[in-house]
This record gives structure tokens, sequence and C-alpha cells, in this order.
């Protein structure tokens, strides 16, 4: 098929089966997997190679954080991105499962439109996240130092790449940063694989850790 592959990661089988109606019901999605728990997922991951992995947090066996880390670092399965699927906006474990390689994450009391265009921006690569969910991941990153938190190489990013990182940091999509800096979307994504290449990340939700760490984004209050 030429359509986007997803597979569904969550304990409930009752969530995974209204998830697979949704999905199914869009001509260009189609679920071809699901998992109970993060072991099952990184097996079905590597034999159905996904696009993109709905992952549940909490989850018996293996939680959904491991289950993304070994995905996200399986050169085998380079092309995957993990979409987190949360109950609580400040779930610990969602932070940390930004650092493992998501690519994003939702609330599951999301409507089905919003799921659905979730899948389809995690797929062309830009980071999903709930406006509610990014006001407190920045808030998170800027008032909770961690000893493991790099600094970002900023001087080697020109002026215009800095200013496209805090955008994305502000969870701005690739239409809205062109418009912001009057410039065109295939110049923006220009300005994003330069900003992948020099701070050696490896997709957007990255970028937006960065962003964070560099303190180019600030909480709203």
């Amino acid at each position: 098929m030429n359509g986007i592959r997803v597979l569904l990661v969550d304990d409930q089988a009752l969530l995974r089966h209204s998830l697979a109606m949704i999905i199914n019901n869009e001509p260009d999605l189609a679920v071809v997997g699901e998992a109970g728990d993060g072991a099952q997922a990184v097996a079905c991951a590597r034999t159905v190679r996904p696009d993109v992995i709905l992952m549940d947090v909490r989850m018996p066996h293996l939680d959904g954080l491991e289950a993304t880390r070994r995905i996200c670092t399986d050169p085998a399965l380079s092309t995957a991105r993990v979409l987190v699927l949360s109950m609580f906006e400040l779930d610990e474990y969602v932070y940390e499962a930004l650092h493992a390689g998501a690519s994003g994450f939702l609330l599951k009391d999301a409507r089905p439109d919003e799921l659905i265009e979730a899948i389809r921006r995690t797929h062309r690569g830009e980071s999903l996240f709930a406006p509610s969910i990014l006001t407190r991941l920045v808030a998170h990153y800027v008032t909770a130092p961690r000893r493991d938190r790099p600094t970002p190489a900023l001087r080697r990013l020109t002026s215009r790449e800095v200013e496209v990182l805090t955008l994305i940091g502000g969870g701005l999509s690739n239409d809205e940063i062109a418009t912001a800096l009057a410039i065109s979307v295939k110049t923006v994504k220009t300005h994003i694989t330069h900003l992948l290449a020099k701070l050696a990340v490896r997709d957007r939700a990255q970028l937006v850790i960065a962003a964070f760490d560099a303190g180019l984004v600030r909480p709203r209050h």
C-alpha cells in the first residue's frame, strides 16, 4: 500500500479497536498492526515496518518509554516515527519519551480529526503537541534544570536559523513559520534540514527540546 502505515500500541484492546476504526476510515491511512505492551510493540514494529506508531506510555512488561527508545535507536526502523498518546498533561514519562526519540504527543481525549491530522503531520516530519501540553512542556524544561541537558551549539547557527528554531519551539507548523518570517515553506524546510544537521538531532521534536534547552522559548503566564 502507498498510504501511511500505522501501528497501534495500547494495553486496552477496546481503545485500540476504536482507534483502528477511526484510522482505517481514512483513504490514506491503514492500521498494519496492534500491540498490547512495549515488548510486543518493538517486535511488531520490526515485522510490519510502520510509518507512524501511536504509543501508550504506561503498559505492562515494557513501558512506552523504553519501547520508544528501542524503536528509535533501531537502524532498521529509522523511518518510523513515534507519536505518544497520554491521559496526563504532566506525565513525566512523556518528557522522557521525547528524549527517547518520540516525535510528539497527543492527549487521548483528542477529537478524531485531531488524531488523523496528528498522524499525517507526524508522518511529514512535523512534531505534534497539543497546545495545552506545549505550554507545560516549555515550563517544565525551563524551570526544571536537568544535569544531563546538553546546551545546543547556537554559535554555529545563523540568525535566521535561530529564528526558525525559536518558532519551532513555540509549536508553529512549517506553514506558520513561513508566514511569520515571510519566506517560502521550501525555505523553512531547508533551514530545518540545516538545524537537524548542525544540532545533531534526529527529528523536529528534538529541535523543540533544543529550543527549550537553549532558553529560546519561555513558559506562557
